[in-house]
């Protein structure tokens, strides 16, 4: 058996164990990042340590400590409330506006995971308040970020048409950009209409205090125990009717009001306004302004933020650098070459199409999409160059099939909306990312091949 053929195997092991006995993946997947480095690879533990992913390490603590200050001085209530006001209290509406931000932040050149870093924790924050199924709004702002990642002054739309260029196939950057967006506003709608968005519209518009649980006395408004925050199950609206059986989800701090700025919350809106400025405007590292940025809010209130270093989403960080770690170490030794090429050699033009696409899916899913495309456009230039396959229909597939996947929890998109959610639904939502990331592989890339490979797009 070969090198590249057991290491596959091995993480077929890793995702058995880690989904029948409930053992952190991320743990299992250093271990046999361990095991198969050292006795398959022959790698030293600098090769193993060669695919930690530091960067997305750093990104992950960041952000999430940066938010969980946020939460705990009442930043997060202030932001609902202003994105009730916002769409007039069609919570409906909300979804949408989360996709079409993210995608405004990577469509003028954001990062796809710098947008999704900024915009998850304010989505998440709202889905949680109102019952909103975490899956739809976490799969709505991937969704927007990569929607809008592909446009002609975009990072990603910069990278493809610079490798298609360097490789001499015929492009057309607005092709390429139109069929990332239109791709996945399908994807959206789908996801919308399947996770509960109908169920939105049923509800109406509501006040702003209404979506942060205030307004009312305690006791007739209030919590349950008569404290403040949140409203009992004999009050609550058919807005709120999601919520009955979850009374603390409506959780807020207690004082000030939640439309009122503090000075903490001042510093925090000021904070959330520097990280967007350095990413996109200074093209600084998102994780390092974060937790920086973090860093200073703790010094001047550390009553607010005392809490905040066990909010950081350890488990997560410990799934996905796990995983990614192994992930590293079958590029190391060669096994994601292995099954490119392999499919490369296949010699049916659209049959070795619709495989690469898959490749592209699958390994993206827990890899970098950036290096997945660039690896497999020019695998495909061999049976491009045939004729019999219109280049500008490949490439657009191939770079949907390997940024539409983005949603999977092991991809970086995918762990920044994991890590924003709740605590104590991150496991449940974990599970539904891993189902629908699953969804999302199987289906998009024959469909996507379907539409742009076989009619012969350029």
């Amino acid at each position: 058996m070969s090198p590249e053929l057991i290491s596959i195997l091995v993480l077929v092991v890793v995702f058995v164990i880690a989904t029948t006995r409930s053992v952190n993946m991320g743990a299992l997947a250093f271990a046999a990042a361990f095991a198969v480095g050292e006795l398959v690879a022959d790698l030293d533990a600098d090769g193993i340590f060669a695919g930690f992913p530091g960067d997305l390490f750093v990104v992950l603590v960041g952000v999430t400590y940066l938010f969980a200050i946020a939460r705990a001085n009442g930043t997060t209530d202030w932001l609902v409330h202003a994105a009730v006001r916002l769409v007039r209290g069609r919570v409906a509406l909300i979804p949408w506006v989360m996709f079409f931000l993210t995608g405004a932040l990577t469509g003028i050149g954001a990062v796809s995971p710098a947008a999704v870093a900024i915009v998850a924790p304010i989505a998440l924050s709202f889905a949680t308040r109102y019952g909103i199924s975490p899956l739809l709004m976490g799969a709505m702002v991937v969704h927007g970020a990569q929607g809008g990642g592909f446009s002609p002054i975009s990072i990603y739309g910069t990278i493809v048409n610079g490798i298609v260029e360097r490789e001499k196939l015929p492009g057309s950057e607005i092709t390429l950009f139109l069929a990332s967006l239109f791709a996945n506003l399908v994807i959206a709608a789908f996801v919308y209409v399947l996770f509960g968005g109908r169920k939105l519209w049923a509800r109406g518009t509501v006040t702003a205090d209404e979506a942060t649980g205030r307004g009312d006395a305690p006791g007739e408004g209030g919590r349950p125990d008569g404290g403040p925050g949140t409203r009992p199950a004999s009050t609550v609206t058919a807005t709120t009717t999601a919520l009955e059986a979850r009374p603390d989800a409506l959780d807020a701090p207690a004082a000030p009001g939640t439309t009122r700025l503090t000075p903490a919350r001042i510093a925090t809106l000021a904070s959330l306004v520097a990280l967007v400025v350095a990413v996109l405007v200074l093209d600084l590292d998102a994780g390092l302004t974060a937790i920086t940025l973090a860093a200073v809010l703790s010094t001047v209130w550390p009553q607010d933020s005392r809490a905040a270093v066990g909010q950081i989403a350890w488990s997560t960080v410990l799934l996905i650098c796990g995983v990614l770690t192994y992930v590293g170490v079958l590029d190391e030794m060669g096994t994601i070459a292995w099954a490119g090429e392999g499919v490369g050699g296949i010699g049916v033009p659209l049959l070795a199409a619709v495989l690469l696409c898959y490749i592209g899916a699958l390994v993206s899913a827990f890899a970098s999409s950036v290096g997945i495309m660039g690896a497999l456009i020019p695998l495909a230039v061999p049976f491009l160059a045939q004729g019999e396959i219109g280049a500008v229909g490949m490439v657009a597939a191939l770079a949907v099939s390997a940024t539409v996947v983005d949603v999977s929890p092991f991809s970086t998109n995918g762990a920044l909306v994991l890590a924003a959610a709740p605590e104590a639904e991150r496991e449940r939502f974990f599970r539904q990312l891993m189902v629908y990331g699953g969804m999302v592989v199987a289906v998009v890339p024959a469909a996507v091949w379907l539409v742009m490979v076989v009619p012969g797009w350029g």
